[in-house]
């Protein structure tokens, strides 16, 4: 057993990001900066699956109001995109004319806009004189998947966002330029004078949209500013996470591209390491420098506080003091001293208080399986309906899913590389096989009755749980040649920790997924070369082996059959049939959920068709929420494939079962 998993793991996603980001230099002058800017919008603007051309009617409605002493508080919401509604209050000064504004965006405080936290700066603000927009997070606060306060909207519920390509950052970004709209839009503020500041989750918002976003003159990001190469390693939520990133930049650049706008970054003495002081005062000292550059060093600064991850009474003194400087031109930007202030009950703040929020109200999950549902029309309304126009599609579709959504490796060209046996319990054997340098995955193996089938086993809890399962116990006792697999942060590979929420391997599919290799691709590369190094000569090829994925594993087994094209067969069971989903990911792993695979690949029965024409069996499948599919629902949801199988004149390869016990399974197999 691996004495530290996750340092063995931790290590090559490491060396990846060093490799990746080893020739980076500081721009040498302005015309330099120009060009990389350009670049890194572009590639962030891809990296967030991009921005709705037009945008859609704000719609504004006011639910509510509240009467304070020196403001008002509005409750409002408005359209960010077509049917999707963001909550909001506005903080509306008592004083004539139009005044700068600030959009206040949470971080991960569990009433979001509501929480006393977000509320203090709130208040202080507008009796500062500012007009100030707080705002819901998609998938928190009011706009959760339920109606109560307190849901979180990452692990699971922001998973099934990447499969479309529409990561929660990305929109997270577009709603907060649509929430500049909105302020834009009100009689009482000076357009031209906007500001963002945000904590934590709220911190990275207001450096993603202060960055892309240049209306907003004045930046505040508030415990929230690291290294990117620090976020490995780290726990940090889906609402973080921009696909890729690290394969084109380091955090300084995000900062850098405010510049010379004015920008405040607010750091703790006792936060945690990605984003502790040291970690950004790197990334400081970098975007200090395109500041000097444009002659705005004064623009540009670094406030420590002694305290832990917050966003307290200092720290938010000094952001007034940076916001009245810069949005007001008074003062010389020192702390301002807060004015006393009482928060409201949280409930009291709601637009829709209790149960009230309308029952058809666009969820972030509901919002994601709209997307998904008009992307698997698209890929219906072109799918192949001739040989010729297949094999192109085969083609093209392999190449796309494995360089592209799967970020390369070594997925097409595996050289397994055996590094130890040993042996197991009950007669079983072990070895251990190399996929790629510094990674291990063990195979545990029983040999059958010569010149009987051989059969890959896949599962996700690991090969020990494998092998007590009814299907392993049945084929083994039947005489065929049994593997079972412990593939990478996977069963004896499980990283401590890796859990959070309904997803047990966040940690290690977020680090995986921002260097630009998901988890899918390296578990498939894993799967191809246990398969390979299984082949045994004179008595087991390629061409007698079956690839069984349990549960989870079987869009790997599916990987493995599309890959590695001389295998025989493909079994899943029980495993998921389609990516969308209008409810949280269950009993799912989110390194399956490749960012745009839906997109640019195919929905489960897209891909699987490119086994054709080889065996494939589907014995049972699950919706998103882990609830099975009746066979004949399950029919339909394949029916895609099964046109191809029929195209091809193998129909009958394609089999579609109900779910049946492992042993009778095991007996048709």
């Amino acid at each position: 057993m691996p004495s530290d998993p996750k340092q063995v793991f931790l290590d090559v996603i490491l060396k990846r990001f060093d490799t990746l980001r080893a020739a980076d230099k500081l721009p040498a002058d302005l015309e330099v900066w120009g060009k990389q800017k350009q670049e890194l919008r572009r590639n962030l603007l891809q990296s967030w699956g991009g921005f709705p051309e037009q945008p859609c009617d704000l719609a504004p409605q006011k639910l509510g109001e509240i009467q304070r002493d020196g403001y008002r508080i509005e409750k409002i919401i408005f359209q960010t995109r077509p049917g999707v509604y963001m909550t909001a209050n506005a903080y509306v000064p008592s004083v004539e004319g139009k005044r700068p504004a600030v959009l206040c965006v949470h971080g991960h405080w569990k009433g979001a806009k509501q929480d006393p936290v977000p509320q203090s700066r709130c208040i202080g603000l507008a009796k500062l004189g500012f007009f100030v927009l707080a705002v819901d997070a998609f998938g928190a606060g009011e706009r959760g998947v339920g109606k109560a306060l307190g849901e979180y909207h990452g692990e699971m519920t922001g998973a099934t966002l990447l499969p479309v390509g529409m990561p929660l950052p990305g929109l997270q970004v577009y709603e907060n330029m649509r929430a500049a709209d909105y302020l834009q839009s009100r009689p009482e503020v000076d357009g031209t004078k906007l500001g963002i500041t945000g904590a934590s989750g709220g911190g990275n918002q207001t450096m993603y949209a202060g960055a892309f976003d240049e209306r907003f003159s004045c930046v505040v990001p508030t415990c929230s500013v690291g290294t990117y190469r620090s976020y490995l390693g780290a726990a940090c939520c889906v609402c973080e996470l921009v696909p890729d990133a690290m394969t084109f930049t380091e955090e300084w650049a995000l900062l850098a591209l405010v510049a010379p706008r004015a920008l405040l970054v607010i750091n703790a003495t006792r936060d945690v390491f990605q984003f502790s002081v040291g970690e950004a005062q790197q990334s400081v000292a970098k975007a200090q420098h395109v500041y000097r550059m444009f002659q705005k060093a004064g623009h540009v600064a670094h406030a420590i506080f002694e305290s832990g991850h917050d966003y307290g009474k200092t720290m938010r003194e000094a952001m007034y003091g940076w916001m009245t400087l810069h949005l007001k031109g008074e003062g010389q930007g020192n702390p301002i001293p807060e004015p006393a202030l009482t928060v409201e009950d949280p409930e009291t703040l709601r637009c829709w208080p209790g149960e009230s929020r309308p029952d058809a109200f666009m969820t972030l999950p509901r919002f994601a399986a709209a997307d998904a549902d008009r992307q698997i029309q698209e890929h219906k309304a072109g799918w192949p309906t001739h040989k010729p126009m297949w094999e192109t599609h085969a083609m093209q579709a392999r190449h796309t899913l494995g360089l592209g959504v799967l970020g390369g490796g070594a997925v097409f060209e595996p050289r397994p590389k055996r590094l130890r046996g040993e042996q197991a319990d009950g007669g079983w054997d072990r070895e251990f096989h190399q996929p790629e340098e510094g990674i291990e995955i063990a195979i545990t193996s029983k040999r059958g009755v010569p010149g009987k089938q051989q059969f890959v086993i896949l599962d996700m809890d690991g090969a020990t749980h494998a092998m007590e399962s009814p299907l392993v116990r049945t084929l083994v006792d039947s005489g065929a040649t049994v593997a079972c697999v412990d593939l990478r942060v996977t069963g004896r590979y499980a990283i401590p920790g890796d859990t959070i929420g309904k997803a047990p391997d966040h940690n290690s599919s977020e680090w995986a997924i921002w260097t630009g290799r998901p988890l899918l691709g390296q578990w498939i590369l894993d799967a191809v070369v246990a398969t390979k190094a299984r082949q045994i000569p004179g008595e087991v090829g390629l061409d007698k082996t079956t690839v069984v994925g349990l549960g989870p594993a079987g869009l790997i087994a599916i990987g493995v059959g599309i890959y590695e094209q001389t295998v025989a067969r493909v079994v899943t069971v029980g495993s998921l049939a389609s990516f969308r989903s209008e409810t949280p990911y269950l009993k799912q792993w989110m390194g399956l959920f490749a960012p745009g695979i839906l997109r640019d690949s195919g929905d489960i029965p897209h891909l699987a068709a490119l086994i054709a024409p080889r065996k494939l069996v589907i014995a049972g499948g699950v919706r998103g929420d882990a609830t099975p599919i009746p066979v004949e629902g399950l029919r339909d949801a394949y029916a895609d494939t099964r046109a191809i199988y029929r195209l091809l004149g193998v129909e009958a390869h394609l089999d579609i079962l109900a779910e049946i016990p492992g042993e009778e399974l095991a007996k048709r197999l």
